[in-house]
């Protein structure tokens, strides 16, 4: 059939070695809105490939020819890296993603460029060693600026090492048992789990899970190991279940004569990305995802299966409405003994009808909104060889932040710490060293780009309760609580896609939106989720926060409402270019009409999507302010300048103002005198 779709349109298709009883033609697509796959625009997909063959090259991106000359991701990288060159050249640049690299240069810089290479982990369910993260602390001050960043898919970026020091880095990280093969490139990425390390049955069946699938889909070509460690292997053993699930090929799924037996020459069209979890627990942004998976239990807490979503993810482009957001569909339920293989097939039937012409519509999402959910679930079905169960009814979602102290129901205790922006460096770095080595601690990465530490003894609370404190590591409860929400990207200055501030912007930014609650009247304990990104790709998933700010010009943002403290409802666009100076002319009448109209418990995300965008262009439009007869007396802390003076110069050290520090300093007075009397 592939054929014949070819001759009828006059495009010629390159095929693996495999039986494909599907069309690869888009002739009967959906128009639910403008889609990137109208088959006026646009040629049938380019069949992933296990050799080498000849394909029309305009009918394919860029990277797609990179791919299929790389000798399966080897050539030219392994030339370029022996070069005197500080840089590598194009193909180079897209080929060193796959092993978890990306080429970029300090844009603050004038009169030339320092070129430098940021390296990210893979660390399904975000469980990272105390043997790889020690290493990863002396990396990050050996080779790299000093910092380890957090990730908002739980693994570690190491940001500033050079090209010469590239196989030093990569060979320590895999000789310390740890892996970047796949962080980054067309291919699946880290696959998301929550962090809390809870004995009970369905959190540790998630995690494991989360292994199993991100073994299935890790590269089995070698071109990892030949690059870094000369060939030598440290890939520990996988499950047989695993083995088999991958090697299987009853439904056509694999290239049986390719080195790489799932994604051949080609592999994926764009980035993959999946997420595990358990029922209530959002912590992983499950509907972001091009597959989310849910388990489901029994009334015993047995785990009996998985509810299955597809089609979620964040990435868009400026002015172009042909690309979106969006949030992942039920495509069914499977048996847990099914998943491997389920997930298989939804990865084969992007892997062979995700565009490959133009990589701004080859994400899954696209497919799915081409197809139609049911179109999508009938041809996955025939590489799964079943029909999927209908999914099960779930209880409602939260966002959990698994911080603070919690038992894990072993005996032992794990504490979540958050860590502003992810960004690990200064005393905040040498606290976390001291503590991991002299306990010997196991940590977790989060989604929300905080750590967890794991495995602690009850008599080891206290000492380490201390050395946090000590080391400005606060109990969740001493955090501002805009800030345990709040998540931005790395942007400026070395990534090379953003077009304005987010991490280093948004300390100030949550200290103006403290103060325009305070203005407004809205209490200390109040919240919303802010995310901020620097460009529109939604690393830092601005699009599922109640506000969401998205660079589109220097200094500038797009403002997104919506979004729920859930992470179930996608925000839209609210405004343009709206200046970074400007944005309390649209917070503070949002907020304080939020604060009078809201109904009980409501939260901003869905007082936005009740009033309507509308209402709140009016609201904004029309504000000249707070009006005097609303104005409330605030207790007065401060009684002279002086005071006031010296607070203020501690407060910025800690990024606050001083009524922020002055608060806090009383609340923390306050809870030990309670807790004086209760001991």
């Amino acid at each position: 059939m592939a054929a014949a779709a070819a001759s009828l349109i006059g495009t010629t298709l390159v095929k693996d070695n495999k039986n494909s009883s599907y069309s690869s033609t888009y002739s009967l697509l959906l128009n639910k809105r403008i889609h990137p796959f109208s088959l006026s625009t646009s040629p049938p997909p380019i069949r992933a490939l296990s050799t080498e063959t000849s394909v029309e090259t305009n009918k394919r991106s860029k990277v797609e020819i990179f791919k299929e000359q790389s000798n399966y991701i080897r050539y030219p990288l392994n030339e370029e890296l022996l070069t005197d060159a500080p840089n590598i050249n194009e193909a180079a640049t897209q080929l060193i993603k796959f092993h978890g690299s990306y080429q970029q240069y300090d844009r603050d810089e004038r009169g030339g460029r320092s070129y430098s290479f940021m390296l990210r982990t893979k660390n399904p369910s975000g469980k990272v060693s105390n043997q790889l993260y020690l290493a990863m602390d002396d990396l990050a001050d050996q080779f790299g600026i000093g910092t380890l960043r957090l990730t908002t898919r739980q693994t570690f970026q190491l940001h500033g090492v050079i090209k010469k020091d590239l196989k030093t880095v990569m060979s320590t990280i895999i000789r310390n048992m740890g892996s970047t093969l796949g962080a980054c490139g067309d291919l699946n990425r880290n696959v998301l789990a929550p962090a809390a390390p809870f004995v009970r049955k369905d959190y540790v069946f998630a995690q494991q899970t989360a292994d199993n699938i991100a073994a299935l889909l890790t590269p089995q070509s070698g071109f990892y190991y030949d690059m870094w460690v000369d060939g030598e292997q440290f890939m520990t053993a996988e499950p047989p279940e695993v083995v088999k699930a991958r090697n299987d090929n009853t439904h056509g799924t694999n290239f049986p004569d390719s080195a790489e037996p799932i994604y051949g020459t080609q592999f994926l069209p764009r980035k993959f990305k999946i997420a595990v979890t358990v029922p209530t627990d959002n912590s992983v942004d499950l509907f972001t995802n091009d597959i989310g998976v849910v388990v489901v239990s029994d009334d015993n807490g047995e785990p009996q299966g998985f509810n299955i979503y597809v089609g979620g993810g964040m990435g868009r482009t400026h002015r172009m409405e042909t690309t979106f957001p969006r949030l992942a569909e039920p495509i069914g339920y499977v048996p847990k003994e099914d998943i491997l293989y389920a997930v298989k097939a939804i990865v084969v039937t992007q892997r062979e009808n995700g565009r490959r012409d133009d990589r701004r519509y080859s994400r899954l999402k696209y497919l799915l909104d081409s197809w139609g959910i049911e179109k999508f679930r009938s041809v996955t079905e025939e590489y799964y060889g079943k029909k999927f169960e209908p999914t099960r009814e779930l209880p409602e979602w939260e966002f959990k932040s698994h911080l603070g102290w919690h038992e894990t129901g072993d005996g032992l205790l794990f504490c979540g710490l958050h860590v502003d922006s992810g960004r690990v460096k200064g005393i905040t770095k040498k606290t976390l060293r001291e503590i991991i080595e002299k306990y010997n601690l196991n940590v977790r990465i989060t989604p929300n780009q905080n750590i967890v530490l794991c495995d602690i003894r009850r008599s080891w609370k206290r000492p380490i309760t201390v050395a946090l404190a000590q080391g400005g590591l606060l109990p969740p409860t001493y955090v501002d609580p805009l800030n345990i929400t709040a998540m931005a990207c790395p942007a400026l200055p070395l990534c090379p896609l953003a077009i304005t501030e987010a991490e280093r912007g948004i300390p100030d930014l949550l200290k103006r939106v403290r103060g325009v609650f305070e203005k407004v009247g809205l209490s200390y304990n109040e919240s919303v989720v802010i995310r901020v990104t620097g460009c529109p790709n939604g690393c830092a998933r601005p699009y599922m926060a109640e506000v969401g700010l998205v660079g589109d010009g220097p200094n500038s943002y797009q403002i997104w409402l919506g979004g729920t403290p859930a992470q179930t409802s996608l925000a839209r666009t609210f405004k343009n270019k709206v200046k970074i100076q400007d944005l309390e002319k649209v917070f503070e009448p949002l907020f304080y009409h939020w604060r009078l109209n809201r109904k009980a418990k409501e939260s901003f995300g869905d007082f936005t999507n009740r009033m309507g965008f509308e209402k709140l262009e009016e609201i904004v439009d029309k504000w000249t302010g707070i009006p005097k007869s609303s104005s409330r007396h605030y207790l007065r802390i401060f009684t002279d300048k002086e005071t006031y003076e010296a607070v203020e110069a501690l407060a910025k050290v800690e990024n606050k103002n001083a009524h922020q520090l002055a608060m806090e300093v009383i609340r923390n007075f306050v809870a030990s005198q309670q807790n004086g009397k209760s001991q």
